[in-house]
């Protein structure tokens, strides 16, 4: 799936989505599947929220592919078509490769200034990977 807008100036899943979006698929990533009045009473018990507008947003991750509709009776549940994992993983992937794409080294080089204050372990598995793919590469 593709996400067509990276806000830089966001946190976490607001990177992706917007606000309503993005508690919209906490709900569900942590519920597995949930009715439009359902995920309402969710959100409601933060800030009071319009069923019309919680119906709209999920229609559109539908729309999106970021949401399955099924229909169970006259009820519509609404679930993730992939974990949460699963979305930063993908998401992560396409952003980097973009910009690799892009602008190349520059990327690269900002990466590696990024992890030098991270933990070791991040660092080990780096320089794992790296090693993996010079041996792939001869």
């Amino acid at each position: 799936m593709k996400i067509n807008h990276f806000k830089y100036d966001e946190i976490g899943l607001n990177r992706f989505f917007g606000s309503l979006e993005a508690k919209v698929m906490e709900l569900l990533w942590d519920a597995e599947e949930l009715c439009i009045k359902d995920v309402q009473h969710k959100l409601a018990q933060d800030k009071p929220v319009n069923f019309n507008t919680v119906m709209t947003v999920m229609n559109r991750l539908v729309e999106k592919g970021i949401l399955e509709r099924r229909l169970q009776g006259r009820l519509s549940l609404y679930r993730p078509t992939q974990s949460k994992e699963i979305f930063i993983e993908e998401q992560s992937r396409k952003l980097t490769e973009n910009l690799i794409d892009e602008f190349g080294g520059v990327v690269i080089n900002h990466m590696l200034d990024a992890i030098k204050d991270v933990d070791e372990s991040l660092i080990q598995q780096l320089e794992a990977k790296l090693r993996q793919l010079k041996k792939d590469s001869q």
